[in-house]
């Protein structure tokens, strides 16, 4: 599980009275998780992304990898709740 705390710096005027957590830091926890789980791959880019639903701050959510086709792997984030935060498609190099 991930969590992303209320106090991050990146949520100071993230819309100060409805934070919700940025795309980017999203998806630098999904590629943090991919090189975690995958040490001898490397991402390369984000060729498709598709946001579906707002993360707010202290909300815990999961990442879903799938396997590894043809340098590319699919991912969803997930909220507790089974809401689809992010799905999309990470390029990889071996």
């Amino acid at each position: 599980m991930n969590v992303i705390a209320a106090h991050h710096p990146c949520l100071a005027g993230h819309f100060p009275d409805q934070p919700i957590v940025p795309g980017t830091l999203i998806l630098e926890k999904i590629v943090q998780a991919f090189t975690d789980q995958q040490p001898d791959m490397h991402p390369t880019g984000i060729p498709m992304v598709k946001f579906l639903t707002p993360l707010r701050p202290e909300q815990t959510f999961i990442i879903h990898f799938a396997k590894p086709e043809q340098q590319r792997v699919r991912f969803e984030c997930i909220k507790a709740d089974g809401q689809v935060i992010v799905r999309g498609l990470l390029a990889v190099a071996y």
